[in-house]
């Protein structure tokens, strides 16, 4: 597949221009109009949960249940749209979504048990749908050998920042000072007007492969050793936030200050925010994978000190030194997908890394939330700083399995068929790690 567009080789890669794209607008405002309300939803879980039941410990299982249940079903529902496209994937999720959510929210406040509102929580999960790797899915169909790539990447991150800014701020107001239900409502609703706003852009969808629009079987994403490395890494990433999200809420009421935890969450996204934006800026002159063992060293870091907190102000600024950490490792992961991964799996990849994150996100609130019962905040925040130094060894250890590969040594099997074979067992050429086809000048591990 050909690039979208032409790009300026002597430009530097900027916002500017990526937005420029044509037909780029038309899918990045729906988008993040579409994906809002996900950094809504685990944090409105959490609260009117816990505000029916009284323990953080119940609250975080049935959140927990929420996020694996979105991280099971994500990869189906990548494959599905490789498949089938976007629209005819999107319409029906959110319309189960909004109906799954809207039964959970009700069970809430008729005072169901803890196991039936954990049952409640499996479809609400399993419908979450997939906008983030549908955008990204449709930069990289349009932007495919451009440098241009890596910005979209970390536009993207922002984006998804962003809601993670706004949406557990907008969450924590509605159900502190509106009602404790409010926040599932508000995310129920905005999901189903979105992602049905989002699913008419058909115009910019990426085409479906000839194997895909025959129905004929291709090789899961899974199936190549780099994505799952990422998926480690993305489920420590995804540790990091259960963990804020649990443990901020919990230090926020021992300080008498529930409200304080909207803040507290904010400053932590806007320093991810922050640091998305910086990498989208900067002509990076060292490849994606030390990128990626440097960045995911810093986040570890940072992470391993946030118990030692006992202050509002203390926790702030390790909370911003943290999200300025996370931003780096995403983007470099997500920009990774396109030189690991064919084309006609990659939205499938993008919902494993979103899943692993979910994943990561609901073993942390539930660990989190039992700690933080039984010990207070400071032992909820252990477990992103496990997460992470996990997740680190693993990168370190299989680092290997992440060097790319040049697009033209993927040859198809058989006239039509998407399932890739190596063409060359020699090793990728090391002189371009950033962009496929334009002559960047890096330096490289």
């Amino acid at each position: 597949m050909t690039s979208a567009v032409t790009t300026d080789k002597s430009a530097r890669p900027g916002y500017g221009q990526l937005l420029r794209t044509p037909g780029a607008i038309g899918f990045v405002l729906p988008g993040f109009a579409a994906r809002l309300p996900f950094g809504m939803l685990t944090i409105s879980i959490l609260l009117l949960v816990q505000h029916t039941t009284g323990s953080y410990g119940s609250a975080g299982i049935v959140a927990a249940v929420t996020g694996i249940s979105m991280a099971l079903s994500a990869p189906v529902m990548g494959k599905l749209t490789d498949r089938r496209g976007q629209s005819a994937v999107l319409v029906p999720v959110v319309l189960m979504h909004s109906a799954a959510v809207s039964t959970l929210v009700a069970l809430a406040l008729l005072g169901a048990p803890v196991w039936a509102l954990a049952l409640a929580a499996v479809p609400a999960g399993a419908s979450v749908p997939q906008v983030g790797p549908m955008v990204r899915a449709r930069w990289a169909a349009r932007l495919e050998g451009s440098p241009l790539l890596p910005t979209a990447a970390a536009f993207e991150s922002v984006t998804d920042e962003f809601t993670f800014v706004v949406g557990p701020v907008l969450a924590t107001a509605l159900c502190t000072g509106v009602h404790p239900a409010a926040g599932l409502i508000t995310e129920a609703a905005l999901t189903l007007a979105g992602g049905l706003v989002f699913a008419a852009q058909r115009a910019t969808q990426p085409k479906l492969h000839a194997a895909a629009a025959a129905g004929e079987k291709h090789a899961s994403a899974l199936s190549f050793p780099g994505l799952r490395v990422l998926i480690v890494a993305f489920l420590g990433i995804g540790a990091v936030f259960g963990g804020m999200q649990v443990s901020l809420a919990a230090f926020s009421n021992e300080i008498g200050n529930p409200g304080a935890n909207g803040l507290l969450y904010g400053i932590f996204a806007a320093g991810n925010m922050t640091a998305g934006i910086a990498c989208g800026a900067i002509a990076w002159k060292i490849g994606p994978r030390r990128r990626l063992l440097l960045g995911y060293a810093g986040l570890t870091v940072a992470a391993s000190v946030l118990w030692t907190a006992h202050s509002m102000i203390l926790l702030g600024a390790l909370g911003l030194v943290v999200g300025l950490c996370i931003a780096p490792a995403l983007i470099t992961g997500y920009t990774m997908i396109e030189s690991l991964i064919p084309a006609n799996a990659r939205t499938e990849a993008f919902t494993w890394l979103t899943g692993a994150v979910a994943f990561g996100q609901a073993t942390a609130v539930t660990l989190a939330g039992r700690l933080t019962d039984a010990h207070g905040s400071s032992y909820g925040f252990l477990v992103p700083m496990a997460g992470t130094v996990l997740a680190l060894a693993t990168l370190l250890a299989l680092r290997s399995k992440l060097a790319p590969k040049a697009p033209s040594r993927i040859i198809s099997s058989s006239p039509g068929s998407a399932a890739p074979v190596a063409a060359e067992q020699a090793p990728a050429p090391r002189a371009n790690e950033r962009g496929v086809g334009h002559r960047v000048p890096v330096t490289v591990d």
